[in-house]
C-alpha cells in the first residue's frame, strides 16, 4: 500500500503543501498546466524555487496575484490595499469554475470536498448561510490555486491513503480582514475540529485555514506513531524565518506488512484463596460477556500452604478500568496486577466447506498469507452430532477426512 504521511510539525498552508508535492516528485510544468485549467492565470503568478531553512533544503512556491499581495505572506486572510479590487468569490461561484474546467473528474471532486470544509467553516464563524458568504480566504485567487493544485498534486501521486502526525497551529494573533484574531484564526478553528493538533510550537500562525482543510480531506488517520518503510521525503520550504525550520515534511512510504496480525493488551491478574468454586466458575462467564478476549483459572499455592487460583483476564487497554472495578466487585481480592502486553495472531479466515453432514465452518490461520493451519469450528461438530445422535469423536474424524 502507498501511503502519503505528513509531518507537519511547522504548521501548514497551501502553498507549503504545494512546494513538498513537487519536491516529492510531482512535475512542476504538469501542475502549472492543470491549474491554466481553471482559466485564472491571468489572475496569478506562480513561482517555483529550489530553498532551504535552517540547512534543509526543499522546494518553495509563491502564488502572487496580479492586482495585490497579502498583508502576511504566511497568512491566506487578504485585505487588498487602497485602489485595488479583487473579487471575493463565493461557494457557487468557485465550484462553478471548477465544473466548468478540463480538470479530471476526481480532482474537480476533490477540490470541492476541500473548499467545503473552509467553506463550512467561513459560515459558521460569520453566521450566514453557505452559499451566501463572501469568502476572504476562499474566495481569494491565491487559495483556489494552492485548493485545486492540492488535489491535482493528490491525484497525481496516486497513493493508496494519506497518514499525519498531529498539526501545529501555532499561537499568537494574525493580521485579519477583520483586524487581529488569535491563533488558530476561527475558520481554522473550526476545521480542525476532531483533528489531533499542537498548540504554541511558535509564535505566529503556522496553520491557515486552506493548509487545515487540505489535510482535514486528504489525511485518513492522524497517528503519533507509525511503523512504515519511508521511499522518499520531501520538504515544501515556508515564507518565515523561526526558531525552527519553517518547512512542511511529506513522505511517500509504504506500509509493513506483518506476517501476522498484533495489537496491543493489558493482562489482569489476581490470587484468589477464599471464594467459593462455584462462584468462581460463574465469574468467568460474566467475565467472558463483558467483552474480555480471554480468561482463564491456574491453580497455585499460596502463603500460609493455602491451595489458590490465579485468576488472569486478558483485555484491551480501553476496558482495563471496567475489567478492573468487576474483579474488585465481583471478587474477594484486594489487589490485581496489571500488565501491558502485545497480542501476535495468525490471520484468520472463515470459510464455509461441504460435507456429507452438511455445510460446517473452518477457521484458517495465515501466516504470511500463507494457510499453516485450519481447524472446524467445534460448534458445528457440536450440533450434528446431537442433530444426528453420532458421537462427536466420529462426527470430527469423519469431517476432517473430507477436508
Amino acid at each position: 500500500m502507498k501511503i502519503l504521511f505528513y509531518e507537519p510539525f511547522a504548521g501548514i498552508s497551501g502553498d507549503m503543501n504545494l512546494g513538498a508535492m513537487i519536491d516529492l516528485g510531482v512535475d512542476e510544468n504538469y501542475l502549472i498546466t492543470e491549474l491554466k485549467k481553471l482559466g485564472l492565470e491571468n489572475e496569478y503568478n506562480i513561482s517555483i524555487s529550489k530553498s532551504s531553512k535552517m540547512g534543509i533544503g526543499g522546494t518553495k512556491v509563491d502564488v502572487k496575484l496580479k492586482d495585490y499581495q497579502p498583508l502576511d505572506p504566511t497568512s491566506l486572510i487578504m485585505t487588498p490595499p487602497k485602489g485595488h479590487h479583487h473579487k471575493h468569490r463565493n461557494l457557487p461561484d468557485i465550484e462553478k469554475i471548477i465544473d466548468e474546467s478540463d480538470l479530471a473528474e476526481e480532482v474537480k471532486t476533490l477540490s470541492k470536498r476541500i473548499f467545503m470544509h473552509v467553506a463550512r467553516a467561513e459560515s459558521k464563524v460569520h453566521g450566514l448561510p453557505l452559499n451566501e458568504v463572501h469568502f476572504h480566504e476562499v474566495g481569494a485567487t491565491d487559495s483556489i490555486v494552492d485548493i485545486v493544485g492540492a488535489a491535482i498534486c493528490y491525484n497525481k501521486l496516486g497513493v493508496d491513503k494519506a497518514i499525519s502526525t498531529p498539526i501545529e497551529l501555532g499561537g499568537g494573533f494574525v493580521n485579519a480582514a477583520h483586524g487581529k484574531m488569535p491563533v488558530p484564526a476561527p475558520a481554522t478553528a473550526e476545521i480542525v475540529k476532531n483533528i489531533p493538533v499542537k498548540y504554541g510550537g511558535v509564535d505566529h500562525e503556522a496553520t491557515t485555514p486552506t493548509g487545515a482543510a487540505i489535510l482535514a480531506e486528504l489525511v485518513d488517520e492522524f497517528v503519533t506513531s507509525a511503523e512504515l518503510k519511508m521511499l522518499k521525503t520531501a520538504y515544501g520550504i515556508g515564507h518565515r524565518d523561526v526558531n525552527i525550520p519553517n518547512i512542511l515534511r511529506v513522505n511517500l512510504a509504504e506500509e509493513i506488512v506483518q506476517p501476522y496480525e498484533s495489537e496491543n493488551a493489558v493482562l489482569l491478574e489476581c490470587n484468589i484463596d477464599d471464594m467459593n468454586n462455584e462462584v468462581i466458575g460463574n465469574l468467568m462467564d460474566r467475565i467472558l460477556e463483558a467483552g474480555a478476549n480471554d480468561v482463564s483459572f491456574q491453580n497455585i499455592q499460596m502463603k500460609k500452604n493455602r491451595p489458590a487460583i490465579l485468576l488472569s483476564v486478558l483485555c484491551t487497554k480501553e476496558k482495563e478500568d471496567f475489567f478492573k472495578e468487576l474483579l474488585f466487585r465481583e471478587t474477594s481480592t484486594f489487589g490485581i496486577k496489571s500488565f501491558p502486553i502485545k497480542k501476535s495472531m495468525l490471520k484468520r479466515e472463515v470459510e464455509e466447506i461441504e460435507t456429507s453432514f452438511g455445510k460446517v465452518r473452518v477457521k484458517k490461520g495465515l501466516y504470511n498469507n500463507e494457510v499453516i493451519k485450519s481447524k472446524v469450528e467445534f460448534e458445528d461438530l457440536a450440533k450434528i452430532s446431537k442433530d444426528t445422535g453420532i458421537p462427536l469423536m466420529e462426527v470430527y474424524k469423519k469431517i476432517e477426512k473430507e477436508i
